[in-house]
């Protein structure tokens, strides 16, 4: 049975592998509406407004929300709330928010740790492993488990209550 099971997976697969190959003209299909191929684009630049920075895109969000708000107004647009993981992506942020407020506000980034106390993770799963603390942060004052960036005379990272009502990046991949 397993043989059959084996030798059925192979037949389907070089039967795929040939219609692929055949040219459109020999299966007298079009291309379909307005140039439609059936073939997914994977797009190479950032949506209008975003900034792109390696293989992802940045949104300044200059609207108040609660971190969790933020996170969700970031999934809408196919993202989370900004993760970053070395000085460069932190100063690239920086300077966009720069660029649109000439000021470096207070804003939500992806990171919290509402799950466990002082292990702290980004929202869209990838490690927290850049540590940019202010100093004396994070301290949980009035049980703070979200971070913004842009605290301090440093301009570093700060817990905040996460009901605070704050700006923030979003980001997504390419």
């Amino acid at each position: 049975m397993k043989m059959l099971t084996v030798s059925l997976l192979i037949c389907a697969m070089l039967a795929l592998t040939r219609a692929a190959a055949v040219p459109e003209e020999e299966t007298g299909l079009t291309s379909g509406p307005e140039g439609y191929s059936g073939i997914v684009e994977v797009p190479t630049s950032c949506p209008e407004g975003w900034i792109s920075y390696n293989d992802r895109c940045f949104l300044y969000v200059p609207t108040p929300m609660t971190w969790a708000n933020a996170e969700k107004q970031c999934q809408t647009w196919g993202g989370n709330l900004a993760s970053v993981h070395c000085f460069d992506e932190q100063h690239v942020i920086q300077s966009m928010l720069l660029r649109q407020t000439l000021t470096y506000p207070l804003a939500w980034l992806g990171g919290y740790d509402a799950t466990q106390e002082g292990t702290w993770f980004w929202s869209d799963g990838t490690a927290f492993s850049f540590n940019y603390w202010s100093p004396g942060q994070p301290d949980n004052l009035a049980n703070a488990d979200c971070l913004l960036m842009n605290f301090g005379g440093e301009k570093k990272f700060d817990d905040q209550p996460c009901d605070y009502l704050k700006p923030f990046v979003c980001a997504k991949k390419l």
